[in-house]
């Protein structure tokens, strides 16, 4: 019997062995796994994990919302079929596909400026931010702020706003009171002429972050460690650097007990501030 154990136990170290050699094989493949590697193989598992995520979404929509997914199927096929027709509906048609690509151009842009693909592609200097700049200059210049012809009358894939080429004289008298040096517009009324748009833009980069979340998630269940994690752990010499670690390491410990208004908080603080 005391060899048939010292057996088994023998079994036993060589598959936990085995298993940890194949678990640590694996691991070492996933962090060799890049597009500039292997390109081919990752836009392999790249479109195998597209298929399974949109499989499992279209399951997901037909078993909790099948009517739902009917009655917008329907309504899609209606308007492909009054586009091509003239009549009273071509006004509200023409409404709506504005309505539908300025939110979409903007939700697009967050996703793109959170996601970056390594180019360090960041929208809102390049397109919200300057946006809100000049808006906010031409309210000055013009002592007014309804300048928009519409909510959407914003830049837009390979067109430029209505207002931005406009004379004041065109929008009428100024409704502020005016100085030398242009009119003094509250921030109060310059704020909700470009809040749409900022929040479609921070809609955006927040679906940007869902696949990292979810890398991060899967990460854990496999019972893998965080690279971040992983580099706190290590011995960094310098007094900022221990300072700055200790700093990290207490934030992502204390991250799941804060709440909403100090996590937004702490998203707003710049990025690079944090990590450098």
């Amino acid at each position: 019997m005391g060899s048939a154990k010292t057996k088994r136990s023998s079994t036993s170290r060589r598959t936990n062995i085995s298993n940890s050699g194949h678990k640590r094989k694996q691991q070492l493949e996933l962090e060799n796994l890049t597009i500039t590697t292997q390109p081919f193989r990752t836009l392999k598992f790249f479109t195998l994990a597209i298929i399974q995520y949109l499989k499992k979404s279209i399951f997901y929509l037909l078993e909790i919302g099948g009517w739902l997914v009917l009655f917008v199927c329907v309504v899609g096929a209606l308007a492909m079929m009054l586009i091509p027709t003239d009549g009273s509906h071509e006004k509200h048609l023409e409404e709506l596909i504005n309505y539908s690509s300025f939110v979409l151009w903007w939700v697009a842009l967050g996703v793109a400026s959170s996601i970056g693909l390594g180019s360090g592609l960041h929208t809102f200097v390049l397109y919200l931010g300057p946006h809100i700049v000049l808006f906010t200059i031409k309210a000055m210049q013009c002592g007014r702020v309804d300048l928009k012809s519409a909510p959407y009358d914003t830049i837009q894939f390979n067109s430029s706003p209505s207002w931005l080429d406009k004379e004041c004289s065109q929008f009428g008298r100024p409704l502020f009171k005016v100085v030398d040096d242009g009119s003094r517009v509250p921030l109060s009324s310059i704020l909700p002429q470009v809040q749409v748009e900022a929040v479609l833009w921070g809609i955006g980069t927040a679906i940007g972050e869902l696949p990292p979340y979810f890398i991060s998630r899967a990460a854990r269940l496999s019972g893998s460690k965080l690279d971040a994690m992983a580099e706190l752990d290590t011995e960094d010499k310098g007094f900022m650097a221990t300072h700055l670690n200790r700093a990290k390491r207490w934030l992502l410990s204390h991250t799941q007990y804060l709440n909403f208004f100090t996590i937004l908080a702490l998203a707003s603080v710049g990025i690079n501030f944090i990590l450098y």
